[in-house]
């Protein structure tokens, strides 16, 4: 097969390690800390995790660990949506597994969790995991998105790693795959079944974080990637000088993605769902504040700009939240009768004819497009499929009707034409950085390193990521003091919390401070293609949000 000249570059780079992990394998020593809680509900958390609460931090220092050369066998899973740098997670997993003993086997599950279930898996060797070093996406096993959450589920795992002699798993996953591993993890423990579990902590969308996970694998290179398109956009935008440009970005929960790529490019308006819910902010005022960016640069003759949107908006604007809870509640109880219309008009009608009254007011005016898409197939829980809604159209229509109403008021004699985008599966299998390449390898050999270490229901953590790699520190922390109790499908259920957007926190800080002069001026900033080769300051740099969070 034919690749590129980067490609082959790609799979010859060494990633980079805390200096700890650079050590003799067998000097790698864990050190325990305090014992730890979870941050809220911590009773029922304790409740429900009795084997796995409470236990302590562990850092890695130098030291005397012989056992971990016994040998094992380690399967690993991909679990949820793809992040850059899965590949390399694996890699290090791998390395270090060989380095501990050349006899153990990393046995890769094909397509997610199901692949446990299904027993079908993968040997990795060696010449097979040559091609996927240093690259994105999650192609080298497949990921998917089945929930381990049954006793009947753990149960078929443990069966299917007794068959192979596995006696340690790790989930590569986001919040909900890492809450998976942590109730695994109990009950292998509860049945005394003898296999370790450890997560690592993926998502582009940044919001599994906290103190010792300062970041989630793949978000550097999403939002790099998705802040070079920005950059070219903005370019562009200030060359041709006629278009306003709407951009929606991923990130359903939380806002991390759309601040970290404002806070790369400078745009003009960069909404954040978090603010947005926490000043109760209506979708009107939301378009008025828009309108009136484009007004206020018109009059300085700029009839362009930039418009940054989170993808999961309109469920933090509260009016647009309780029409979308009032029509999932509404289908589910009249599915028969719905389903039976094929007319999208119809539809419309049908549901728009039996909402409150103040609802009724929200989706008339909405346009006819996006009405239509909060009528489209349900998820599987029967709720509105969100990133199907084109927010970006939503908003850039709504702006240019009230700009129309504006110029017959005789308050906007500008010019205003729209182009909307949405940038999201772009970031998702780019090519790792160098950052995200260093981080995922050492997170991969940090978790073989809590194994050998006789662990199990932790996340493996490297923190002091500002710090060139060789400062890095690497350990681990326990799943469960992630965990709050939180309502799913009708009942509480422990879950790891989202990290949002902390708007006291020093990233959401500095765009507030700057938001008004980026507005009205154009001061937009071209991040450029991601680079891998030159000084450490360009290739090796992390993201602006991380590098505000640890200034001093």
């Amino acid at each position: 097969m034919d690749i590129s000249p980067l490609q082959k570059v790609r799979y010859a780079y060494q990633p980079k390690l805390p200096a700890i992990l650079r050590k003799d394998i067998t000097s790698i020593e864990a050190v325990y800390g305090e014992p730890t809680g979870a941050a809220t509900d911590a009773d029922a958390v304790k409740a429900l995790f009795p084997h796995t609460y409470g236990m302590s931090r562990v850092s890695f220092t130098e030291g005397d660990n012989k056992a971990v050369t016994a040998q094992r066998n380690v399967g690993v899973i991909l679990s949820g949506g793809q992040a850059p740098g899965g590949h390399n997670v694996i890699s290090g997993l791998f390395d270090a597994l060989k380095a501990a003993n050349p006899e153990n086997t990393l046995y890769g599950f094909k397509g997610g969790p199901s692949g446990i279930l299904q027993d079908s898996y993968q040997i990795i060797t060696d010449e097979f995991l040559a091609p996927y070093r240093n690259t994105g996406g999650f192609d080298i096993i497949g990921s998917g998105r089945t929930k381990l959450e049954t006793q009947e589920q753990f149960e078929v795992c443990a069966q299917v790693c007794k068959k192979h002699n596995i006696s340690a798993l790790v989930i590569i996953g986001g919040d909900d795959s890492n809450t998976n591993a942590a109730v695994l993890a109990e009950y292998f423990l509860e049945k005394q079944h003898g296999i370790q579990v450890i997560g690592c902590p993926k998502t582009i969308d940044g919001d599994l974080k906290n103190e010792s996970i300062e970041i989630s694998f793949g978000f550097d290179t999403a939002t790099k990637t998705y802040s070079e398109l920005i950059g070219n956009i903005e370019r562009d935008a200030n060359s041709a000088k006629k278009y306003w440009h709407f951009i929606k970005l991923m990130g359903r929960s939380a806002s991390h993605i759309a601040l970290e790529c404002a806070l790369q490019t400078q745009p003009n308006v960069c909404l954040v769902s978090e603010e947005v819910e926490a000043n109760k902010q209506s979708l009107v005022s939301i378009v008025e504040y828009i309108a009136k960016t484009v007004s206020d640069r018109a009059l300085d003759g700029n009839n362009f700009g930039v418009v940054l949107i989170p993808e999961g908006l309109v469920e933090f604007i509260p009016e647009i939240k309780a029409l979308i809870d009032e029509i999932n509640h509404l289908l589910a109880k009249e599915e028969v009768a719905f389903n039976a219309l094929t007319d999208s008009a119809q539809r419309v009608a049908f549901v728009g004819s039996r909402l409150s009254k103040s609802s009724q007011t929200v989706f008339s005016i909405l346009p006819d497009e996006i009405q239509k898409q909060l009528l489209m197939d349900r998820d599987p829980h029967g709720n509105v499929q969100v990133s199907r809604i084109e927010t970006d159209k939503l908003l850039s229509t709504m702006v240019e009707t009230r700009l129309k109403q504006m110029k017959a008021e005789g308050s906007y004699t500008g010019k205003f034409s729209a182009m909307t985008h949405f940038f999201g599966y772009e970031g998702r299998c780019a090519f790792p950085t160098n950052f995200d390449a260093d981080y995922c390898y050492s997170l991969g050999y940090n978790a073989f390193c809590l194994i050998g270490s006789g662990l199990s229901g932790y996340l493996s953590s490297v923190t002091n990521l500002c710090a060139p790699a060789e400062q890095w520190n690497a350990g681990g922390i326990p799943i469960t003091m992630m965990m709050n109790m939180e309502v799913r499908h009708g009942s509480k259920k422990p879950v790891i919390k989202k990290a949002l957007v902390e708007l006291e926190g020093k990233p959401f800080a500095y765009f507030a401070e700057h938001r008004a002069q980026w507005a009205r001026k154009t001061c937009f900033t071209y991040p450029g293609a991601v680079q891998y080769f030159g000084p450490a300051e360009v290739c090796d740099r992390t993201t602006v949000t991380l590098a505000l969070e640890q200034s001093k």
